[in-house]
């Protein structure tokens, strides 16, 4: 009884003794999942550093932490022009074929190349808070690796590292944590494929992981550059984050198509709390005003509060034509005919309204928060990837039966409509939904106290050593056992030959004494 007690105050508590923890995250909803955990290490006690860069989206000091800035040659104005100018080149992207999916992918990784990178040598050469971080002796980081700034500091300082991410552009986790992949029934990000593939989806998905290496070489090229100035010695990002502590993966196979995990790859799951709370008197008036049809949710997420206009105007018309009132978070220019049912706002409580009993659908463009708070609320979904994992996050939900995908480079007031009504008036969708969401939330710990107990098990061991296979030893040949298969095919070779030229001289001595008593 007296173990079990303890174990549980490992869980709740973490250990009595605190430790320091560096964390350097990264923009938007990056952040957004990270900083649940890291408020809470603070609150427990722990020394927290947090480094942000002076100008962001969404990052900014937090609870119980410290936070240290340092100068980037941006602003947040700067941001925010570059994300309007990408977003319309990415509505304006047909992706209806898989050679058009690759050219986007391609497009991604270019512009993702520029972004990566735009805060690292403003934190690695910036001396004195380099040799701060360094005074500090933190016991381990946790970091983002979409950003590689945070994986080269912890090289840097030469402390065990935790990184959390969900679904890196060119699946970095797998390529080095020496995590298998099979092309046969695990799709590889942005192919929008299912775990059941056809021939053709099959030939793609092999080759896509054939491309991996080469992928992360490409997007990793500046990093890669900047790791080798800092640390002085020729090196690569993969190489860098094989020698991870923990992968800390946002995802769980409510979401997930089941696939192979390695022992120091954690699956958190959603960190953000999705427990609702009350709605705002006016609110909560709107939404009951809704009557028996009940009203439906939309959002594009933190970076999307807009559309063209010519976009805004196919959905403006197709929620006229529905029965729901619509909660929409939207700042751009509104028609002077704007349906009455719509109610516009520049934010909006969206776990707290998902989690209403009236609500009946939320429209959304498949973000990883979204996504779990729709889960975890059972509200069926009508969805509209923009970029990123976004696409293959809706394909999973689609699979599974609980929600409809539309293109947002062709969206039109019908199809809008045809989807919504589906979503609302099947009651399948519903059903699955919640099914879905009884899953999901069945589990042994939550999310938040997971992710606590293996950050401060890091802290508390200086590492986890014990986690790391032994694949990291071998070069390709050995981990394929190619030398193994070459040695066994040359045993089977000789023995063949040894025995067809056996037979064959049995064959020629039985043939001459035949030959010769025939002549007798």
């Amino acid at each position: 009884m007296v173990g079990v007690w303890l174990l549980l105050s490992l869980f709740l508590f973490g250990s009595a003794e605190a430790g320091k923890l560096l964390v350097i995250p990264s923009d938007g909803s990056h952040w957004l999942g990270m900083k649940p955990i890291v408020e809470e290490l603070g609150r427990r006690g722990n020394q927290v550093v947090v480094i942000i860069p002076d100008a962001s989206l969404s990052m900014g000091p937090s609870d119980h932490t410290t936070t240290l800035t340092f100068p980037v040659s941006y602003t947040k104005a700067d941001i925010e022009e570059r994300l309007a100018k990408e977003l319309n080149i990415i509505l304006n992207i047909d992706i209806s074929t898989d050679l058009a999916k690759f050219q986007a992918f391609l497009i991604s990784l270019d512009v993702l190349q520029m972004f990566t990178v735009r805060n690292a040598e403003s934190l690695l050469f910036n001396d004195d808070l380099m040799k701060k971080l360094k005074d500090y002796n933190f016991d381990a980081i946790l970091t983002d690796p979409f950003e590689p700034v945070g994986v080269i500091v912890a090289e840097y300082l030469s402390i065990p590292a935790i990184y959390m991410q969900i679904n890196h552009p060119c699946s970095v986790d797998n390529l080095a944590s020496q995590c298998p992949s099979p092309a046969s029934y695990v799709p590889q990000i942005f192919t929008q494929y299912t775990d059941n593939m056809n021939f053709w989806q099959r030939s793609v998905n092999l080759v896509r992981i054939l491309l991996q290496p080469m992928t992360c070489s490409h997007l990793f090229t500046h990093a890669d550059e900047i790791a080798s100035r800092v640390l002085q010695r020729k090196t690569t990002m993969v190489e860098i984050m094989s020698r991870a502590a923990l992968w800390f993966l946002r995802f769980d196979f409510s979401l997930e198509f089941p696939r192979p995990v390695m022992p120091n790859m954690i699956m958190i799951g959603a960190t953000v709390s999705q427990k609702t709370q009350p709605l705002s008197q006016e609110l909560e008036e709107y939404v009951n005003g809704s009557g028996e049809h009940g009203f439906v949710v939309f959002t594009l997420g933190s970076m999307v509060s807009q559309l063209p206009e010519a976009k805004a105007k196919e959905f403006f018309e197709a929620f006229r034509q529905i029965p729901q009132r619509v909660l929409w978070r939207y700042t751009g220019p509104v028609p002077e005919n704007a349906p009455k049912n719509v109610k516009l706002m520049k934010w909006l409580p969206q776990n707290d309204l998902l989690g209403h009993p009236k609500v009946k659908a939320f429209i959304t463009h498949g973000g990883s928060h979204g996504i779990y708070e729709g889960i975890c609320n059972a509200v069926p979904m009508v969805m509209l990837p923009l970029f990123g994992d976004q696409g293959d996050n809706v394909q999973r939900l689609v699979s599974r039966g609980v929600a409809e995908t539309l293109s947002i480079y062709d969206i039109t007031s019908e199809k809008l409509l045809v989807a919504l009504r589906k979503v609302i008036n099947d009651k399948s969708y519903k059903e699955k939904m919640t099914k879905l969401s009884a899953i999901h939330r069945d589990r042994p710990i939550e999310p938040l106290d997971l992710a606590v107990f293996w950050t401060e098990f890091v802290m508390r061991h200086k590492g986890a050593d014990h986690l790391r296979p032994a694949a990291h030893e071998l070069n390709w040949i050995q981990y394929h056992c190619l030398d193994v298969i070459g040695f066994l095919i040359l045993i089977l070779v000789t023995v063949i030959f040894v025995t067809v030229k056996s037979c064959m001289f049995c064959f020629r001595k039985c043939f001459r004494k035949t030959k010769k008593n025939k002549k007798e």
